[in-house]
């Protein structure tokens, strides 16, 4: 039977990362994206939206996770994947990933929102 090991949900403002890709796009994205992530969020017509919806994702991830920044998880260790449906899934590498299987969690959902100038997400931790 499976169980809920963790909930986290992450609301952003998508003005304060359009702010940062202006003032540091570079670091930034490099920083906290994989190369597939910027692949998928660089050309969009609303990019600031599109990279805040997965910063959000990254953010609630951690929160499922309980590490916050800290515990060695980068950002880049959370990754989202589009699938060809639309949805995003989450994807983990790294030290995210080896947290995830020391908590017993088997899967990670996780969906993303944006309206009225924010990005939400949402993950689920799910163990058995």
């Amino acid at each position: 039977m499976s169980r809920i090991v963790g909930v986290g949900l992450d609301l952003i403002e998508v003005d304060r990362i359009r702010k940062i890709l202006e003032s540091h796009p570079e670091r930034f994205v490099v920083r906290v994206f994989t190369p597939e992530e910027r692949r998928y969020c660089a050309p969009r017509a609303r990019a600031a939206e599109s990279y805040a919806g997965r910063f959000a994702l990254k953010e609630a991830v951690m929160k499922v996770l309980g590490t916050g920044w800290g515990q060695g998880v980068r950002f880049r260790d959370i990754e989202a994947v589009k699938l060809p449906s639309g949805a995003v899934e989450a994807a983990l590498h790294g030290r995210a990933a080896e947290v995830a299987r020391d908590l017993g969690i088997q899967k990670v959902h996780v969906t993303i929102t944006h309206v009225g100038g924010m990005a939400a997400a949402m993950a689920v931790g799910e163990g058995e």
